[in-house]
């Protein structure tokens, strides 16, 4: 129903912050693998709560449109009843996973699922989902610092900023897809507002911010040679992701949504990874 690979979107970014805290905290090794543990189950909890959330919300919706129609829900393969039960089942996965990080995660955990619960309704009323979307994954590398250190740096915010903006970006490609579907359902989204050449230049301009976002992430860190050839390699996969869809051409969304995003944030993870560790 909600596909657990997927959390390979944000995860890397989340493990990225969680990395950025333990080098700012000097390297320390206590309990070091425990507090990485337990931000991978808070990240895959919260995905699982928000995703089948999402599915809940919107059967209806799915299942007049026929790209959705076979989801789970709407094909009946699997009842509310059971959907609602699994969200109950992670969100209680997800707070007490959050308690055993710290109380300043504890006490933030109703906000971090309260915002990706959110962007479901969004649809409904703005064109802006896609930047909700986006912030709902953005919050996880500075949630992952708040894991490590009990308290939010402002640096870290570069990387939420950055990660808002590439999925805002690559959200907004997928849509493209569901153009004449949200113009006949009256939902909102930024290709049914400026049309689909309009959104993939959004969806470009979105993705120039992302890049920006990193290289002041480098600085604020003052990060090295390894990191911005991360951030080369990542403008590298955006620029080919951009060629696989064009206005007239959409019949490769699904390699630039699901392919090359999956290589973006896995070989950020590698490249900051490296770099955190040699310094």
């Amino acid at each position: 129903m909600i596909k657990f690979e997927h959390s390979v979107f944000a995860l890397p970014f989340a493990l990225t912050g969680a990395l950025l805290a333990w080098r700012d905290e000097g390297f320390s090794r206590s309990g070091l693998w425990a507090r990485l543990a337990w931000i991978v189950v808070c990240m895959v909890s919260a995905r699982s709560v928000a995703m089948a959330f999402n599915r809940v919300l919107d059967h209806e919706i799915d299942a007049r449109n026929p790209r959705t129609k076979m989801r789970h829900l709407p094909a009946g393969l699997l009842s509310r009843r059971f959907a609602w039960g699994f969200i109950a089942i992670w969100a209680f996965v997800f707070i007490f996973a959050a308690r055993e990080l710290n109380w300043m995660c504890f006490l933030l955990s109703p906000v971090a699922l309260a915002i990706p619960m959110f962007y479901s309704f969004t649809k409904r009323f703005t064109s802006m989902s896609h930047i909700v979307l986006g912030f709902s994954l953005g919050i996880a590398p500075a949630a992952a610092w708040i894991a490590m250190r009990g308290s939010l740096d402002w640096r870290i915010v570069w990387l939420t900023a950055a990660v808002t903006l590439w999925t805002a970006g690559f959200d907004i490609i997928y849509a493209c897809q569901d153009y004449a579907f949200d113009v006949h359902a009256g939902l909102y989204s930024i290709p049914k507002t400026l049309g689909i050449a309009g959104a993939l230049w959004m969806s470009r301009a979105l993705h120039l911010g992302m890049l920006i976002c990193l290289l002041a992430l480098v600085k604020s860190f003052a990060l090295g040679p390894v990191a911005l050839a991360g951030v080369a390699a990542v403008a590298g996969l955006l620029l080919w992701e951009h060629r696989l869809v064009r206005a007239d051409d959409l019949s490769r969304i699904d390699a630039a949504f699901f392919t090359m995003n999956g290589y973006v944030s896995v070989i950020f993870f590698v490249f900051w990874a490296t770099d955190i560790f040699l310094k």
